[in-house]
């Protein structure tokens, strides 16, 4: 996976007040921490991490007082209309360290003739990867599959070095039937007796 840099300034001002008029300047807060060091609080350009995070798991390349981190992102807070960045945690990773984290599961193929949905029990797949090689996502074919089929964790081809970080047997997605469910004989006698 790419690096993607993004300026980032040290912030000496703290409370929503503070928050509030730095996101008026078109930045968005953040703290970064990891690997035992203190927190840090920073300000990044709110345009910039906006475009680095539509990449899920995106690693962030920071200039941090001369010195480069690679962070991915943590815990990202919207608000909740308009989905402005509000806030943003960090966590500080190294080339070689292994992370947890959701990658996004695509499907492709068709399912067998029928009009049967496919239902997404987890959308990300949880795993553990080494921090600076994170898969954008694993791809599971669903060509064929029928009603009562389902895919497990351990059906799905990881990159190499990928594991997971879920039970084997976790059913990741399912096929279910399209039908409604005939309404129960007591609704419908209850019904009749409303008419009468």
């Amino acid at each position: 996976m790419a690096e993607v840099k993004v300026p980032v300034k040290l912030r000496t001002e703290f409370g929503k007040g503070a928050a509030r008029r730095l996101r008026r300047t078109e930045y968005v807060p953040g703290v970064i921490y990891g690997h035992g060091a203190e927190s840090v609080h920073v300000a990044l350009p709110g345009h910039q991490l906006m475009m680095a995070l539509k990449t899920p798991n995106v690693l962030i390349a920071l200039d941090l007082n001369g010195k480069k981190e690679l962070v991915i992102p943590k815990a990202v807070q919207r608000e909740a209309i308009r989905g402005f960045l509000v806030h943003v945690d960090l966590l500080t990773v190294k080339s070689g360290e292994k992370v947890t984290v959701d990658i996004p599961i695509h499907t492709e193929g068709d399912l067998a003739p029928g009009g049967n949905l496919l239902e997404h029990l987890l959308n990300a797949l949880p795993v553990e990867t080494e921090a600076t090689h994170i898969p954008e996502s694993v791809t599971v074919s669903i060509e064929g599959l029928d009603v009562g089929h389902s895919v497990l964790a351990k059906d799905i081809t990881l990159p190499a070095g990928t594991t997971l970080a879920v039970d084997d047997d976790t059913v990741v997605l399912q096929v279910v039937s399209a039908q409604a469910e005939a309404p129960a004989e007591g609704a419908d006698a209850e019904g009749e007796g409303s008419e009468g």
